[in-house]
């Protein structure tokens, strides 16, 4: 009788799902631990381009996110004084590649990743406390850090309630625990415990020298679906079409790295003078609603797979926001991964396969978005200058075409397709056809 193989997914975000997602469609036993205490995403807007799109149509999901998406019209963009610099239509996106920029929130979209899963295999709760090889597999240590001894037994803290879950030997597994499986996939961010537990050579990550503010507005009628970007001197403000009305808001600027607690009283005090429509959107986002983060830059690492470890998403390249690429790329990271696993029954063949395929093309993202980032916080006046004659410039069909080796990634029939990046990918200096609304900021 052929053994059903394990994996262990550490990290419950876009990225661990999708993977637990196409491990279960392919025949393996997946776990997904999540340190959080139920599965969600605390988030504002995310942009979906074609290869995310795609990535979802492998699992069987591209019709239920398409339903709670948003389809921009018309995006693109703007100098600090609101003058169109580029400017892009959506269909056009469509016709090229299929697809149409999607935006949906990105809370919705991980309760559509959730519902795609049985409720038991997934472990909220669950801090991930060693990642350790044995043997032809890997133990993974945890503990639930819901559970804490009351007297005789374990009290479940959930919000507000409060669940007896037994006596003192209930205790001590409710706490902690082990698992051992064929595969762990570290999933768990920029700041992963399972690539610094076996990457211990890696670089930390460093900071980026911005922060970025994300929100989502109350609904606007009569706002259209148009979109924008706004690049300014040291700072850029991005809107972009969701469902219902409402808008998501994007920003970033250079600054220190800390800066306010008040995340909407930053947003407002550096941007409520710009151009219209940024007052308008910022007056419909809720005090309460306004994200902010600093950004920071992760070094390259020689591989995303050690032993029977392999990272994913932000664990593995996490990357400047400017070109709305984070969630796509960790869902075609879950899509190959899994299809790798799928054309090798040797675990440790397809891992390499999987690395092979996937770090040169994620990597040279990473360089074109620091690049995009960068030219959009362009401070110096004249260097500002200079990138706005060349946006203003460059015809749209001709930025489209140098996006097709990044939208136009499709799910690998074969693993081996697609092993290098194309030689545009890393070398074309330009952004997304509308500026490149970011996933994550």
């Amino acid at each position: 009788m052929r053994v059903v193989p394990a994996a262990v997914v550490v990290g419950g975000g876009i990225g661990g799902l999708a993977a637990a997602i196409a491990l279960h469609r392919i025949g393996w036993r997946v776990t997904v631990l999540e340190r959080a205490i139920e599965f969600g995403e605390i988030g504002a807007g995310l942009a979906l381009w074609p290869n995310a799109t795609r990535a979802l149509a492998a699992l069987g999901l591209a019709d239920r996110v398409r339903a709670i998406a948003g389809v921009e019209t018309v995006g693109g963009v703007r100098d600090r004084a609101g003058r169109w610099l580029s400017r892009t239509d959506n269909a056009d996106v469509a016709r090229r590649h299929g697809w149409p920029l999607l935006m949906v929130h990105r809370a919705e979209l991980v309760r559509v990743l959730v519902a795609a899963l049985p409720a038991d295999l997934l472990r909220p709760g669950i801090e991930v406390q060693a990642v350790r090889p044995d043997g032809d597999g890997v133990v993974v240590e945890y503990r639930d850090v819901r559970a804490r001894v009351d007297g005789a037994g374990v009290v479940v803290e959930h919000r507000d309630r409060r669940v007896w879950a037994g006596g003192e030997e209930e205790s001590a597994e409710r706490r902690a625990g082990r698992v051992r499986a064929d595969l762990v996939v570290g999933a768990d961010g920029i700041r992963s415990r399972v690539r610094r537990q076996g990457w211990p050579e890696a670089r930390a990550p460093r900071y980026a020298g911005c922060t970025a503010w994300r929100a989502v507005t109350e609904p606007l009628g009569g706002r259209g679906a148009e979109g924008a970007i706004f690049w300014g001197r040291g700072e850029r403000f991005g809107f972009a079409a969701m469902p219902g009305g409402r808008f998501y808001c994007f920003a970033a600027a250079r600054a220190p790295e800390g800066g306010e607690e008040d995340a909407y009283a930053g947003l407002v005090s550096r941007f409520g003078g710009w151009p219209d429509p940024v007052p308008e959107l910022l007056a419909a986002v809720p005090e309460d609603a306004a994200l902010r983060h600093d950004v920071y830059a992760m070094p390259p690492l020689a591989t995303y797979v050690r032993g029977r470890v392999a990272l994913l998403g932000d664990a593995a390249h996490a990357m400047d926001p400017a070109l709305g690429q984070g969630a796509g790329t960790a869902l075609e990271d879950a899509v190959t991964l899994a299809a790798c696993l799928r054309s090798d029954r040797d675990v440790d063949v397809a891992l390499a396969r999987y690395d092979r395929v996937r770090r040169p093309r994620t990597q040279a993202i990473v360089r074109r978005s620091a690049r995009m980032g960068a030219a959009s916080l362009m401070a110096w006046g004249p260097g500002a200058w200079s990138r706005n004659l060349a946006a203003r410039l460059v015809p749209p069909r001709l930025l489209l075409r140098s996006m097709d080796p990044l939208l136009g990634w499709t799910p690998p029939e074969s693993a081996e397709r697609g092993t290098d990046p194309p030689p545009e990918l890393d070398g074309m200096p330009g952004g997304g056809p509308n500026g490149g609304p970011g996933s994550d900021a």
